[in-house]
């Protein structure tokens, strides 16, 4: 996969990040940050960057460790196996188009 290139403007700071991701996923992962962001600053009060930057990404981690937790439940497999069997369709069925 080629390298996408994403400039980060957040908190007050700028600079390029390059990855082995699509540059579309890497926009969306940005724009969710931002997001996560802005409800930090609205939830909380902080207008320190850093302070900011720091809750976030704790509220994120938690947000993975919850979702983490509760998907070892025997029908979130179900619903991820059957999740990526669709998936594996709809590659199939795109690249049939193509």
């Amino acid at each position: 996969m080629p390298k996408s290139n994403l400039r980060i403007d957040l908190l007050g700071t700028s600079f390029y990040l390059i990855a082995d991701e699509d540059s579309t996923y890497l926009e969306s992962i940005l724009n969710r940050y931002r997001i996560n962001i802005e409800n930090t600053r609205k939830n909380t009060g902080l207008t320190d960057p850093l302070k900011v930057a720091m809750v976030t990404g704790f509220l994120l981690c938690d947000e993975i460790q919850k979702m983490t937790m509760h998907r070892e439940t025997p029908e979130s497999k179900e619903a991820e196996r059957l999740t990526l069997d669709l998936i594996t369709r709809i590659d199939e069925a795109l690249d049939r188009r193509k």
